[in-house]
Parts: C-alpha cells; sequence; structure tokens
C-alpha cells in the first residue's frame, strides 16, 4: 500500500493508544491490532454519510467487541462525524462522547450499546433481519428503497460466548445473506493464549450453521481485506464470517501478548510504538498528509445520502402511497392511549388467563399497527404469541411477521434489541417467565438502551403447577424489578392486561408483561386506573383505613375474597400491577393509595417478598413465596403454600394486632 494509507491507518493506532493512555484505562491490542480492517471497511465498503448519521439507508456497524472502543472513536474522529480530538482526549472521562464501551445517543455514529461479548452479533443479526424485512415489503423492481447492509466486528471472546452460537444458527437459517462479520483472530484474552479454553473450529461451524465464511491470512493486507468484504457482500444468500487473522497489539512492544489487551501501553512502549509507526507527532495530532487522505473521503462519503434521495424522490413519485407507509414505519410514531382503547373493550367478565387475553391484545395490534412485529422462543402455543394470518417469516418468505427463534432465548432478546434500534418496527418477544433468566442481560441492555420493547413472559408463578419448580418462577420479578428503567407488569385481569399492553406500546422503555397459565376473574373497576401501576381495587369505608391488602396478578382476586371474609369495611384493597409506574406518581397519590397512617399492610403475591418491603413498612406482613415450588397441581400448590384466604386472614389479623399495639404505646 503507499505511505499516505498506512499513515491513515496508523493514525487510527495512535490516536486510540494515546486516548488509553491518557485515560490510563482500556483496551489497546484490539484498536492495533483490527485498525486495517476497520480502516478498509469505513473508507472502502461501507455506505455511510458522516454528515448525517442518521441517513436511513446507511450500512450498519456494530463493534461486537465494544472494548476496542477507541478504535472507533478515532475513526469517527478522522471521518468527520463530529467527534473532536479534545473528545479523544475525554476517553473514559466521566460525561465525555467516548465512554468506555460505545453508547448509543451519546457518540454520532455508534448504532448501539455494546459491552456484553457476543451481544453485538446477535444485534447486527437483528439490523440485518430489519433491513430484510422492511425490503421484502417496499422494495420494487428498479427501486430499492431498503437496500444496506450490517456489518460486526467481534473479537475471539464473541465467538467463545453462547449467544453467538444462537445468533449465528438463526442468521443462517433465516439466510440473512447482508450480513457480514469480520471476525478479529488474534488469539488471545485476558488470560492469555485462547488454546486454553477454545479450540473450536469457528469456521466449519459457521459454515454448518448456513455461513460463508472466508479468511484472509494477514490483518495488515487491507487489498486481501477489501476482496473478501466484495466476495461477502456477492452472496445474498448467507451470512458471511470473515475470518481475519492479526496480531493483537501490533506494533507496540507488546504485540502478540496478554499485556495489551485491557490496560494501557504505558509512556514508553506507546513512544516506541508511535515511532515505529514513523510518528513524531505531538498526542492527538495527525501528520498533514492524513488530514487530507481524510478529507478526500469524508467529501465521497457524504454524496451516499444524495444518492438515495434520488430513488426517494422516484420512489414517491411511482408509488405514493407506499412511500407514505414507509415513512410511517420508520418514523417510529407512538399511537396515543385514545388510539388503543379499544383494547379494554376486548374482554367479557368470564374467568381466563391473562395468557390468553394478551393473545387477543397481540393480535388486535396486529391488526392496528401493521410494522408490529415479533415472535417466541418456540412457545407461541403456549404463550399465545402467534400472530394469526400474518405469516411466518423465514427464508423462502420474507414478509412473515411472525419470528421464529426456536429455543434461543438470550439471543432472541438481543436480535429483537437490533430489530428495535434499526427502525420501522414496533417489536415483542416471548417466553416462559422462569426462561427470562436466559436473556437477563439483552433485556438488561434494552432498558441501559431505553428501547421501546415488549416483553411477554407467560406462566407466571406455581400457577405452572405439575411442570414443578424447574418452571415456577419465585425470584423473577424480584430480579426483573430491580433493573432500572424497566417496567414490570404482572395484570390481574384482562383489562389489567390490556393497561399493561398500553403502557409498553406508548411509552418509552422496555416492559415486561407477565401473565398467568390459570384462568383469573376480573373485577369491577379495573382497567384503566392501572396505567398509575397501583390504584384502590375494593376501597375501605373509613378514609384511612384499618388494614390494606396489597397485590398484584392472581393474587389480587385474594386479596379481594380475603377482605370479604374478614367481613371488615375498613380494609383497603390495592392492585399493584406495576411498582415502577407507581414510583413514578406525585407523591400525593401514592401517599393517598398507600395512607401513610396506616402501618397495617400485608402483601399477597405467589412470588419472592423482598420488592414488597418498601411498602409493607416494619409492621406489616407477607403471604409471598420465599421457598422453590413443587410439583402438583396449582390448586394444590396455591394451598400448601398459603395462598388462601385463611392464611391471608391469619396473616392479617396478626398485622393488624400489631399495629394497634404499637400504634397504643
Amino acid at each position: 500500500m503507499d505511505k499516505t494509507t498506512q499513515n491513515a491507518i496508523n493514525a487510527i493506532r495512535v490516536l486510540s493508544a494515546e486516548a488509553i493512555q491518557r485515560a490510563n484505562s482500556g483496551h489497546p491490542g484490539l484498536p492495533l491490532g483490527a485498525a486495517p480492517m476497520a480502516y478498509t471497511l469505513f473508507t472502502r465498503q461501507m455506505n455511510h454519510c458522516p454528515k448525517n448519521p442518521a441517513f436511513f439507508n446507511r450500512d450498519r456497524f456494530v463493534l461486537s467487541a465494544g472494548h476496542g472502543s477507541a478504535l472507533l472513536y478515532s475513526l469517527l474522529h478522522l471521518l468527520g462525524y463530529g467527534l473532536t480530538k479534545e473528545d479523544l482526549m475525554q476517553f473514559r472521562a466521566l460525561g465525555s462522547k467516548t465512554p468506555g464501551h460505545p453508547e448509543i445517543d451519546r457518540t454520532p455514529g455508534v448504532e448501539t450499546s455494546t459491552g456484553p461479548l457476543g451481544q453485538g452479533i446477535a444485534n447486527a443479526v437483528g439490523f440485518a433481519l430489519a433491513e430484510d424485512m422492511l425490503a421484502a415489503r417496499f422494495n420494487k423492481d428498479g427501486l430499492r428503497l431498503v437496500d444496506h447492509y450490517t456489518y460486526a466486528l467481534c473479537g475471539d471472546g464473541c465467538m467463545e460466548e453462547g449467544i453467538e452460537y444462537e445468533a449465528a444458527s438463526l442468521a443462517g437459517t433465516w439466510g440473512l445473506g447482508k450480513l457480514i462479520v469480520l471476525y478479529d483472530s488474534n488469539d488471545i484474552s485476558i488470560e492469555g493464549n485462547i488454546n486454553i479454553t477454545f479450540r473450536d473450529d469457528v469456521a466449519r461451524r459457521h459454515e454448518a450453521q448456513g455461513w460463508q465464511v472466508l479468511r484472509v491470512e494477514n490483518g495488515e493486507d487491507i487489498e486481501a481485506i477489501d476482496a473478501a468484504i466484495t466476495l461477502a457482500k456477492a452472496d445474498k444468500r448467507r451470512p458471511s464470517l470473515i475470518i481475519v487473522k492479526t496480531t493483537i497489539g501490533y506494533g507496540s512492544p507488546k504485540a502478540g501478548s496478554a499485556d495489551c489487551h485491557g490496560a494501557p501501553l504505558g509512556d514508553e512502549a506507546l513512544k516506541e510504538t508511535k515511532k515505529k509507526f514513523g510518528f513524531n507527532t505531538k498526542p492527538f495530532e495527525v501528520p498533514g498528509d492524513v488530514t487530507r487522505h481524510y478529507a478526500e473521503i469524508i467529501e465521497s462519503l457524504n454524496k451516499s445520502e444524495a444518492e438515495w434521495n434520488k430513488t426517494v424522490k422516484a420512489y414517491k413519485a411511482a408509488y405514493p402511497d407506499e412511500y407514505e407507509e414507509f415513512n410511517r414505519f420508520i418514523r417510529g410514531k407512538n399511537p396515543s392511549e385514545d388510539d388503543l382503547a379499544p383494547l379494554y373493550e376486548l374482554f367479557s367478565e368470564k374467568p381466563d388467563a391473562t395468557r390468553n387475553t394478551s393473545g387477543i391484545i397481540l393480535n388486535k395490534l396486529a391488526e392496528l399497527l401493521p410494522n408490529f412485529v415479533g415472535g417466541s422462543a418456540d412457545l407461541a402455543p403456549s404463550n399465545k404469541t402467534y400472530l394469526k394470518g400474518k405469516g411466518d417469516y423465514s427464508a423462502e418468505d420474507r414478509t412473515g411477521r411472525n419470528l421464529h427463534f426456536g429455543i434461543r432465548e438470550h439471543a432472541m432478546a438481543a436480535i429483537c434489541n437490533g430489530l428495535t434500534l434499526h427502525g420501522g418496527f414496533n417489536v415483542f418477544c416471548g417466553t416462559f417467565f422462569v426462561f427470562s433468566d436466559y436473556m437477563k442481560n439483552a433485556m438488561r441492555m434494552s432498558a441501559l438502551m431505553d428501547l421501546n420493547m415488549t416483553y411477554v413472559l407467560t406462566h407466571d408463578s406455581i400457577g405452572v403447577g405439575e411442570d414443578g419448580p424447574t418452571h415456577q418462577p419465585v425470584e423473577q420479578l424480584a430480579g426483573l424489578r430491580s433493573i432500572p428503567n424497566l417496567k414490570v407488569f404482572r395484570p390481574a385481569d384482562g383489562r389489567e392486561t390490556a393497561a399493561a399492553y398500553v403502557s409498553a406500546i406508548t411509552g418509552k422503555g422496555p416492559t415486561c408483561i407477565v401473565c398467568s397459565r390459570q384462568n383469573l376473574t376480573p373485577f369491577e373497576g379495573s382497567g384503566e386506573d392501572a396505567l398509575y401501576g397501583a390504584y384502590i381495587a375494593d376501597d375501605s369505608q373509613s378514609e384511612i383505613p384499618e388494614l390494606i391488602l396489597m397485590a398484584s396478578g392472581s393474587e389480587v382476586e385474594l386479596a379481594l375474597k380475603t377482605k370479604k371474609a374478614l367481613g371488615n369495611p375498613n380494609v383497603r384493597v390495592v392492585s399493584m400491577p406495576c411498582m415502577e409506574l407507581f414510583e413514578k406518581q406525585t407523591q400525593k397519590y401514592r401517599d393517598y393509595v398507600l395512607p401513610p397512617k396506616c402501618r397495617a399492610r400485608v402483601a399477597i403475591e405467589a412470588a419472592c417478598s423482598a420488592p414488597w418491603g418498601k411498602y409493607v413498612g416494619l409492621d406489616g406482613g407477607y403471604v409471598c413465596m420465599d421457598t422453590f415450588g413443587s410439583s402438583a397441581p396449582a390448586e394444590k400448590l396455591f394451598e400448601i403454600y398459603g395462598f388462601t384466604a385463611e392464611n391471608v386472614m391469619a396473616v392479617a389479623k396478626k398485622t393488624l394486632a400489631r399495629a394497634k399495639k404499637i400504634t397504643v404505646e
């Protein structure tokens, strides 16, 4: 390669190493080794527009190996994305545009927050899936309104994670030919050479999963990398994996060693590295020929959007109705609560499982929202998550709106994150509640990125019955409620289930809707008030009740029965389907529902008691599930674990007595 091109690549390396050294924290090994492939991709192959990073038909890039963030920031700086050298100097500093791992909405050009290894590849599958589904719906002969690639850069660590196996299997099954993964294969992880833990034949595995696999034996050979990407793009039937053999920490005294994986090079080693690359510049400065070189590339890249706009103009003229629908898809405007008001009218007064009412609502939403898509981890008949008459997405039919993820919960959630991030779709996915553990980190990323995702989680308690404790969730409600920015709804009947969906679809951030297997009896007054998170289901005669029974889901019915059995008119029953929404209400409203003067409170929920402590207080009582369940019919389990009116009455009476004693004293 010519000297200017080599200097342009080395500028990425030097800037990355300098940013890490200044922060005294970071991962220089990947940027030093992977700079040639990143340069080749961004300057020769990717369709992107630095002056408008949000240009819709851009190629998407995902840095799955998010610890190599300095590489991406250096590239974005050099390619005119608005990152200044001062931003690079603030690498990993509080509030900077260059955090330790890439974060969306913080750095222009970053498509998804990455760091948990392997998830970025699954996000990339979601991006590619979105492109494919939109293309199938809107593209016309000669007018490809949606036509872009998704690229991911990963390392050995990503390939070791189970989620990569899951996501790669699905990508191959679906034939996502516009997904291209660049594998920075340097054989080093934090603990040393990966042969102590990882000897898989990655190429043959991916070939068996339906991928095209290409190899570049020298990570410094940008012509070979360029040719491999061109070959990958030519195969529209299969996703492509390009295995690029690199040297971690290339050009530094620590090259090929685990020492440069996750620690700065050190001042002396940085000096030696810059000398090897022929850089005698001041920190964060680049040679003039490099600046001019990137300026020419930027000018060329900035033409991308204008070229697409020509296609848009022609498409709009030829297909005005489809163009308007396309705009509705990609604008992603949420419907209003009024738009979804019909959801509350779908249900009769007969008892039904909330998984069934959830299924009815999902199908209604599919009618109301043409971009509503989703699926289940091989559980649609049990989850009731199948959209009737909307087709099944597959390699043979790209137009289906039902996504069959197979038994791959972790990949499912991370793919749905990517599908949501891409834009164009309103997304849900489902599984049994107990298996939310398999996808919890991806759900955490949904919350961290504030994605408007809906998780449908059914079979919510010991009500699962005979399948036994392996399938009976106990601690999962507490676990999900502990995740910031995640709404967790456990509705008590069909109308509360409707409210959960209204909140999920019209609001911001992810929502979990936790549904029962067993039938629940609707109660008078349920419905829209559930949007407050908690409300009075049956009030006391006195302004300040003597006792408050609080519950969610199936236990609201039990609380109502208990009040009737107690025969005390001064008992209040509170339905609390969503603690997170209740916490967002005014203090006045919260005190109205749970008056501070009433210290006799009992929480009733067939799940771990921990989340209820702040509402129960020191004087209250619990009828909760702090042990694992058993294999038996649901009715028997509720009886033996104390979810009966008799047991709740006993706890309530003790709580009342304790509260009265404390008040008197």
